[in-house]
C-alpha cells in the first residue's frame, strides 16, 4: 500500500523531484495521509486527492482530497 499525492485534473502524481508522473509507482511515497496532505497543501497545484495505491492489484482508494497553493502566475512578456 502506498500513500501519494495525485493531480486532480490531469490523474498525475507527485515525484521525489517535485516533478508530476503518469506512474504511481514512481510518485513520492508518504508514510501517512496526514503528512501526504500537509506535503500536498504547500505544492503549486489546484486540486489534489491523497490516494492510497495497492500495486498489486494497480487500485486505488481516494483517502482525502483538498487545493493546494494554485498554479504559478505565468509571466508574458
Amino acid at each position: 500500500m502506498i500513500i501519494l499525492i495525485e493531480k486532480d485534473e490531469t490523474i498525475e502524481y507527485l515525484t521525489a523531484a517535485g516533478q508530476w508522473t503518469k506512474n504511481p509507482r514512481d510518485g513520492v511515497r508518504f508514510a501517512a495521509t496526514a503528512v501526504a496532505l500537509q506535503a500536498a497543501k504547500r505544492e503549486p497545484v489546484g486540486k489534489f486527492n491523497i490516494v492510497c495505491y495497492i500495486p498489486e492489484t494497480n487500485q486505488f482508494i481516494n483517502m482525502d482530497h483538498g487545493r493546494g497553493r494554485g498554479m504559478p502566475a505565468v509571466s508574458v512578456g
